[in-house]
C-alpha cells in the first residue's frame, strides 16, 4: 500500500509506503538480486548472464503507476491522494563488489547517457512533474543492497527542497537579473579556498554554506537547467569530475566513503525554469573517519544545521586527497 498524505503544517506531501517494510535487506553475496542471473534455478531481477548498465522498476516502489487506491479517506485538513509515479533501480555494473568509484571514466560516461535517457523518458510522461536521480551509498545511509546501484524517483509533484531552490533562484533572478547558481560559482572561483577540483566544464566545491563537513556541490560552468542540454564534451567532463570527487572521498581517510549523491534538475511539468541551474550534491555523513554527523534535535527538530568544521578547511583536505588534478590518464583507467 502506498499513498500521499498532506502535511498541513509544512505544506508538503509525505509518502506512506507500508509494503517497503518487506524489501530485501542485505542478502548474502551469492543471493544478490541485482547480479546477473547465473542459473535458472536462482533467477535475479536481471534475466541475463551479464550486462553493462541496467534499469528496471523497483519491486518495492514508493510510487507506482497506476497507483493503488489510498487506504483512508481525506478531509478538508488531511488531504490524501494516490502515490502516482515511478521508481526505478539503476545498476551501474554486473560486478557485485566495488562501488561507483571503481568504475572507469568511460563507464561513468556511459552512465551519464543512461541518466539522461531515463530523465528524458520519465520526464516526458504527463503524470510526472519531477525526476530525481540519486544514489545512497553505505550501510550507515540505510542501503539494503550493496551491489553498486542508484535509484530514480519520478514524482507527481515537485519535492519541497527543489521548490525552495526554485523560489530562491527565481527571487535572485528577479532582483539581480542573474542566475543565483552562476553567482555562487563566481563567488567560489573568486575566493578559491573551497574549490576541490575542476575541469573545463565543471567545478566541484565544498560550498560556503555546507551543512555537512565534507559536502560537495558539482556545478556545470555553463548555465543548464537539466543534463539534457550538456554537449558531448561536457558529458565527458561530468564523468571525469565525478570520478575525481569519488576518488578524493575514498582517499581522504582510506575508506569507501558513504554518501548521498543527488541530482538537482529543473522540473518536468512543462513550465519555464530558465533561472534554474543543474547541479549535483554529495552529502557524506562522516565528519571524521570514525564519527558520523547525526541529524539530531536542532537539525531535525528546527531545520537548522550545525557544522563543526570550516568549509575552507575540509575543502583543502579533499583537494590534497589524490588525485589533485584532472588529466587524460583518467580516460584510460
Amino acid at each position: 500500500m502506498s499513498e500521499l498524505r498532506w502535511h498541513p503544517i509544512l505544506e508538503e506531501w509525505v509518502i506512506t509506503a507500508t509494503h517497503r517494510m518487506d524489501r530485501t535487506f542485505l542478502p548474502p553475496d551469492d543471493f544478490c538480486p541485482l547480479c546477473p542471473t547465473r542459473s535458472e534455478e536462482y533467477p535475479t531481477e536481471i534475466p541475463a548472464q551479464d550486462y553493462e548498465i541496467v534499469t528496471f522498476e523497483n519491486r518495492f516502489p514508493s510510487l507506482q503507476h497506476p497507483p493503488p487506491k489510498p487506504a483512508v479517506r481525506d478531509s478538508e485538513l488531511y488531504k490524501v491522494r494516490p502515490a502516482d509515479g515511478i521508481c526505478e533501480v539503476l545498476c551501474y555494473t554486473s560486478r557485485h563488489t566495488g562501488t561507483l568509484t571503481d568504475a572507469t571514466v568511460n563507464e561513468i560516461r556511459n552512465l551519464v547517457e543512461v541518466w539522461a535517457d531515463r530523465f528524458r523518458e520519465l520526464g516526458s510522461k504527463d503524470f510526472i512533474d519531477y525526476v530525481l536521480i540519486f544514489e545512497n551509498k553505505g550501510t550507515v545511509i540505510g542501503v539494503t543492497l550493496t551491489h553498486p546501484h542508484g535509484q530514480i524517483y519520478a514524482f507527481p509533484f515537485v519535492p519541497p527542497k527543489i521548490q525552495r531552490e526554485l523560489q530562491s533562484a527565481s527571487k535572485h533572478m528577479a532582483t539581480t537579473g542573474r542566475c543565483l547558481f552562476c553567482d555562487i560559482i563566481k563567488e567560489e572561483v573568486a575566493d578559491g579556498r573551497r574549490i576541490v577540483v575542476e575541469n573545463n566544464s565543471f567545478i566541484a566545491v565544498v560550498p560556503f554554506f555546507a551543512r555537512f563537513p565534507y559536502e560537495v556541490y558539482v556545478f556545470p560552468k555553463r548555465h543548464h537547467q537539466t543534463m539534457l542540454t550538456l554537449d558531448d564534451n561536457e558529458r565527458c567532463d561530468l564523468a571525469g569530475i565525478l570520478k575525481a570527487v569519488l576518488l578524493k572521498y575514498d582517499n581522504l581517510w582510506g575508506i569507501s566513503m558513504p554518501y548521498m549523491m543527488i541530482m538537482h534538475q529543473a522540473p518536468t511539468d512543462g513550465r519555464d525554469y530558465g533561472y534554474y541551474h543543474y547541479h549535483i550534491e554529495f552529502h557524506p555523513p562522516h565528519r571524521t573517519k570514525d564519527k558520523l554527523k547525526y541529524l539530531a534535535g536542532c537539525e531535525t527538530g528546527a531545520g537548522t544545521y550545525i557544522v563543526d568544521a570550516l568549509p575552507e578547511e575540509t575543502a583543502a583536505k579533499l583537494r590534497e586527497a589524490e588525485p589533485s588534478t584532472m588529466n587524460n590518464t583518467f580516460l584510460e583507467m
